[in-house]
Protein backbone atom coordinates (compact mmCIF):
# COMPACT_ATOMS: atom_id res chain seq x y z
CA UNK A 1 0.00 0.00 0.00
CA UNK A 2 0.94 3.38 -0.49
CA UNK A 3 1.26 6.78 0.85
CA UNK A 4 -1.25 9.26 -0.97
CA UNK A 5 -1.50 12.99 -1.11
CA UNK A 6 -2.77 13.45 2.55
CA UNK A 7 -5.94 13.18 1.89
CA UNK A 8 -8.58 10.65 3.09
CA UNK A 9 -8.42 7.82 0.61
CA UNK A 10 -11.50 6.64 1.41
CA UNK A 11 -15.27 7.49 2.24
CA UNK A 12 -15.52 5.95 5.55
CA UNK A 13 -19.17 4.17 6.77
CA UNK A 14 -20.54 5.12 10.38
CA UNK A 15 -20.75 1.82 12.12
CA UNK A 16 -21.66 3.58 15.37
CA UNK A 17 -20.65 6.25 17.54
CA UNK A 18 -17.18 5.06 18.42
CA UNK A 19 -16.45 2.30 14.52
CA UNK A 20 -15.87 3.68 11.31
CA UNK A 21 -15.69 0.78 8.44
CA UNK A 22 -13.22 0.95 5.56
CA UNK A 23 -12.54 -1.44 2.54
CA UNK A 24 -9.16 -0.13 2.33
CA UNK A 25 -6.75 2.18 3.92
CA UNK A 26 -3.09 2.47 2.95
CA UNK A 27 -0.85 2.05 6.21
CA UNK A 28 1.20 4.51 4.98
CA UNK A 29 -1.58 6.91 5.40
CA UNK A 30 -3.24 5.37 8.62
CA UNK A 31 -0.77 4.66 10.61
CA UNK A 32 1.03 7.67 11.59
CA UNK A 33 -2.35 9.15 12.43
CA UNK A 34 -3.12 6.60 15.30
CA UNK A 35 -1.77 6.30 18.73
CA UNK A 36 -1.19 2.32 18.47
CA UNK A 37 -1.14 -0.24 15.50
CA UNK A 38 -2.47 -3.55 16.42
CA UNK A 39 -1.64 -5.97 13.33
CA UNK A 40 -0.82 -9.53 12.45
CA UNK A 41 3.33 -8.72 12.01
CA UNK A 42 3.90 -9.87 8.43
CA UNK A 43 6.99 -8.43 7.83
CA UNK A 44 5.65 -5.64 5.66
CA UNK A 45 3.11 -4.31 8.08
CA UNK A 46 6.03 -4.19 10.63
CA UNK A 47 7.79 -1.78 8.91
CA UNK A 48 5.21 0.40 7.96
CA UNK A 49 4.93 0.59 12.15
CA UNK A 50 8.41 1.30 12.56
CA UNK A 51 8.43 3.54 9.56
CA UNK A 52 5.26 5.69 11.18
CA UNK A 53 7.09 6.25 14.18
CA UNK A 54 3.96 4.62 16.56
CA UNK A 55 3.69 1.58 18.82
CA UNK A 56 2.70 -1.98 17.33
CA UNK A 57 0.48 -4.29 19.23
CA UNK A 58 1.52 -7.52 17.19
CA UNK A 59 -0.61 -10.63 17.66
CA UNK A 60 1.38 -13.03 15.04
CA UNK A 61 -0.50 -15.88 13.70
CA UNK A 62 2.53 -17.81 11.56
CA UNK A 63 6.14 -17.89 10.15
CA UNK A 64 8.26 -14.66 11.01
CA UNK A 65 5.07 -13.00 12.69
CA UNK A 66 6.57 -14.43 15.86
CA UNK A 67 10.08 -12.95 15.28
CA UNK A 68 8.90 -9.67 14.40
CA UNK A 69 6.63 -9.74 17.83
CA UNK A 70 9.38 -10.07 20.03
CA UNK A 71 11.70 -8.00 17.78
CA UNK A 72 9.48 -4.75 18.62
CA UNK A 73 8.79 -5.75 22.45
CA UNK A 74 12.75 -6.20 22.79
CA UNK A 75 13.37 -2.67 21.05
CA UNK A 76 10.71 -1.44 23.46
CA UNK A 77 8.56 -0.05 20.78
CA UNK A 78 5.62 -2.21 21.48
CA UNK A 79 4.48 -4.44 23.99
CA UNK A 80 4.87 -8.34 25.05
CA UNK A 81 2.47 -10.55 22.01
CA UNK A 82 -0.25 -12.14 23.26
CA UNK A 83 -0.47 -15.57 22.55
CA UNK A 84 -4.15 -17.08 21.79
CA UNK A 85 -4.95 -18.85 24.78
CA UNK A 86 -4.37 -14.87 26.57
CA UNK A 87 -6.25 -13.21 23.57
CA UNK A 88 -9.22 -11.92 25.48
CA UNK A 89 -11.61 -8.80 25.37
CA UNK A 90 -10.06 -7.79 28.74
CA UNK A 91 -6.33 -8.63 28.20
CA UNK A 92 -6.31 -6.58 24.54
CA UNK A 93 -8.13 -3.89 26.67
CA UNK A 94 -5.23 -3.53 29.08
CA UNK A 95 -2.71 -3.47 26.05
CA UNK A 96 -4.19 -0.91 24.40
CA UNK A 97 -4.66 1.05 27.53
CA UNK A 98 -0.98 0.53 28.74
CA UNK A 99 0.12 1.17 25.50
CA UNK A 100 -1.70 4.61 24.73
CA UNK A 101 -0.01 5.92 28.06
CA UNK A 102 3.59 4.49 28.19
CA UNK A 103 5.51 7.95 27.46
CA UNK A 104 8.81 5.68 26.85
CA UNK A 105 7.68 3.26 24.42
CA UNK A 106 5.89 6.16 22.14
CA UNK A 107 9.26 7.97 22.70
CA UNK A 108 11.02 4.61 21.39
CA UNK A 109 8.88 3.95 18.12
CA UNK A 110 8.77 7.50 17.65
CA UNK A 111 12.76 8.04 17.47
CA UNK A 112 12.73 4.14 15.36
CA UNK A 113 10.40 5.99 13.18
CA UNK A 114 12.87 9.18 12.65
CA UNK A 115 15.89 6.98 11.90
CA UNK A 116 14.04 4.44 9.41
CA UNK A 117 12.62 7.83 7.78
CA UNK A 118 16.36 9.05 7.17
CA UNK A 119 17.62 5.91 5.49
CA UNK A 120 17.88 5.14 1.79
CA UNK A 121 18.22 1.40 2.05
CA UNK A 122 18.47 1.02 -1.55
CA UNK A 123 20.90 3.55 -1.95
CA UNK A 124 23.18 1.50 1.00
CA UNK A 125 22.29 -1.85 -0.49
CA UNK A 126 23.98 -0.68 -4.21
CA UNK A 127 26.77 0.87 -2.26
CA UNK A 128 27.21 -2.54 -0.17
CA UNK A 129 26.57 -4.80 -3.26
CA UNK A 130 28.90 -3.19 -5.72
CA UNK A 131 32.36 -4.42 -4.10
CA UNK A 132 30.88 -7.90 -4.16
CA UNK A 133 29.69 -7.82 -7.63
CA UNK A 134 32.56 -6.21 -9.05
Amino acid sequence: MSAGSGAAPFLPARASARTYLVEDAPHAWLFPRVTAVMHHGGAGTTAEGVRAGVPSIIFPQAVDQHFWAQRVARLGTGPRPLGRRDFTPGALARIFRRTAVDQGMHERARLLGERVRAENGVARAVELLLPILG
